[in-house]
């Protein structure tokens, strides 16, 4: 069965979405780095390649459905940060943005009832979730232990123990 081209478009739009998340990611990294907080710089550099991830498994779901994935420009990120808790702030408001972006897809292919799709999208919309979770985490952990230096450094010694796993096909 041929794919909707509304369903491509959309997904199409995603796969450039997830990598503008990967960008955005190494720039609230890159922020981390310069504040010495190497622990909160790593766990977003893995975040950016989650989002990497993500953007290859859905193009490898066009391709797997005889769809070309467009590549676009991606947009330079243009955030700038007055203090530590800025980035996880804006990490949230970020992801439940991505959040409404996968509720589109699903939206889409629930209309032309593309069920592969959206069963293909249930994961998406989990991870979702997974990673609303844990921009709450860390914005709760940063006003609850950010503003003392121990506490800060706790939080920094903690988030470099988190560890890249691979995305090595959508668990459907």
């Amino acid at each position: 069965m041929a794919m909707d081209t509304k369903v491509y478009e959309a997904l199409n739009a995603q796969i450039n979405a997830e990598f503008y998340s990967a960008y955005l990611y190494v720039t609230f990294a890159d922020y981390y780095e310069e504040r010495g907080l190497k622990g909160f710089a790593s766990w977003y550099v893995i975040q950016s390649r989650e989002e990497l991830d993500h953007g290859m498994a859905l193009r490898r779901y066009l391709l797997d459905n005889e769809q070309t994935p467009v590549l676009e420009a991606i947009e330079k990120p243009t955030e700038t940060f007055d203090d530590d808790l800025a980035p996880v702030v804006a990490g949230l408001v970020h992801e439940e943005y991505v959040t409404g972006l996968i509720n589109h897809c699903y939206e889409v292919a629930s209309s032309v009832h593309d069920v592969r799709a959206m069963q293909m999208l249930d994961w998406f919309v989990r991870e979702q979730a997974e990673e609303e979770m844990n921009a709450r985490d860390m914005i709760s952990n940063m006003k609850l232990f950010g503003s003392d230096p121990k506490g800060l450094f706790d939080l920094d010694r903690e988030n470099q123990m988190r560890v890249y796993t691979p995305l090595t096909a959508l668990p459907l």
